[in-house]
């Protein structure tokens, strides 16, 4: 049976929302071209039909230009979809940062999906396709010690909302997926957290290691659920801002409210961080 179309989704390892989304456009009916750093772990995705399994890594020129190479073969220089996915975590004071995690984080989460664009354009408007970029609430937030993180996806969501009004001539849509809290295997890569020697904030360090594996208290939506929904609008071409994820309306009433004082939004950010024990405030 053809396939209803073609998607390419990046960062599919196991246990990522890639992996699951592909799984859900594999479901209704997609060719799937799966990538990830390393193939072997997109063992959930390597029997099914209909699917393409590629190495890409996303900061790797030529194992993009590797992928736009297989995709053209394969699909005759066309590509409905493109889902710039692959991430990467990160959670620390801005006064501990390692400016070199922080370039690497911005490389992944705002160069790469650029970059990846860049090179899958042609194909993408051949198809009169979508390209599509992954948001987060918290960059709309003022979540301590997710600065960073923050930054790159705020970062990346501004870019992509103007790459929708100059790329929608040629016939493309962009679709920005503004996340909120949903369960993946992204803490458990805080493990091992630890402050710098010397922190400012090695009082609270427990607590930050805490927040950091997800035991913040706050309820995570199913990825499965988030997947269903995010691929409907996706295939629905629902250009511009589509909010999901736990706490994604909530959010976005909140931050686009302008009644909504600074003093109330930041003491509901700074609730159960631990910073209202340091510097001497009760």
């Amino acid at each position: 049976m053809a396939s209803k179309g073609t998607v390419l989704i990046t960062g599919c390892s196991d246990g990522g929302l890639g992996s699951v989304l592909a799984l859900r456009f594999h479901e209704l009916g997609y060719h799937v071209f799966a990538t990830a750093r390393d193939v072997s772990k997109m063992s959930k995705l390597a029997e099914l039909a209909n699917t393409t399994l590629l190495q890409l890594d996303v900061l790797v020129p030529e194992h993009t230009k590797s992928a736009v190479e297989a995709v053209t073969k394969e699909t005759g220089g066309k590509l409905d979809y493109l889902v710039n996915m692959a991430g990467i975590g990160q959670f620390s004071p801005l006064l501990d940062e390692n400016l070199d995690d922080v370039k690497r984080l911005f490389d992944i989460h705002v160069f790469a999906p650029l970059a990846n664009t860049q090179a899958f354009s042609p194909l993408l408007i051949e198809a009169k396709g979508v390209a599509v970029f992954i948001s987060s609430l918290a960059g709309h937030l003022h979540i301590p010690f997710l600065g960073s993180y923050a930054g790159a996806k705020i970062a990346i969501e501004t870019m992509a909302e103007t790459l929708r009004l100059e790329i929608a001539p040629f016939g493309v849509d962009v679709i920005t997926i503004v996340t909120g809290a949903v369960k993946s295997m992204g803490h458990s890569h805080f493990e091992d957290h630890k402050l710098p020697e010397g922190s400012l904030y090695a009082a609270i360090a427990s607590t930050v290691k805490d927040r950091a594996q997800g035991k913040d208290g706050i309820p995570r939506m199913e990825a499965e659920e988030y997947a269903q929904e995010v691929v409907q609008a996706i295939i629905e071409q629902r250009a511009g801002k589509f909010w999901y994820g736990q706490n994604a309306d909530l959010v976005k009433d909140g931050t686009t409210n302008t009644a909504v004082s600074q003093v109330i939004g930041d003491a509901g950010m700074t609730m159960g961080t631990g910073l209202d024990r340091l510097g001497g405030v009760e």
